[in-house]
């Protein structure tokens, strides 16, 4: 069984910590509606959730992709994730990531890369989809196209 170790020493502000992995980096996450003005000094938890599972589906996007020899010229995703206000805990109960690639790409490999990013290889996606729905969209140079079902 591999283990995971992270570090998190609070930081000046009251709910400022940061956090290292065993590399030495590091982020910075904090609780922003706990101050008066709104802003924090870095990342809700919450937030590091969906950032997570666009990290990770990304990752595997370029090596499925690359292994299909296909030329990635850029790539921007990002992620909605809906929760209910009001409650405690505040959990997502929907995610939607939106993929944006440039360059001399194939619709369709670009669609199996991530439906086996979302669908089986995603360690993250594969944890959050247990309470909430995940979706996905894509574009290929600007031209839209929606995400199919996540069963691989």
């Amino acid at each position: 069984m591999g283990l995971v170790t992270v570090t998190l020493e609070r930081q000046e502000a009251d709910f400022h910590f940061r956090s290292y992995n065993s590399q030495g980096l590091f982020i910075d996450i904090d609780d922003a509606t706990a101050y008066e003005d709104g802003k924090g000094n870095g990342v809700g938890p919450m937030q590091l959730l969906v950032m997570a599972i666009g990290g990770c589906s990304g990752v595997d996007i370029v090596a499925i992709l690359k292994k299909a020899r296909q030329n990635i010229e850029s790539f921007k995703i990002q992620v909605d994730g809906y929760k209910p206000d009001g409650v405690s805990p505040s959990t997502y109960e929907r995610i939607v990531v939106h993929y944006h690639l440039t360059g001399p790409l194939d619709e369709t490999k670009v669609r199996r890369a991530i439906d086996l990013s979302l669908g089986k290889y995603c360690s993250v996606a594969r944890m959050l989809e247990k309470s909430a729905t995940l979706e996905y969209d894509f574009s290929i140079n600007g031209t839209p196209f929606q995400g199919s079902d996540l069963t691989v």
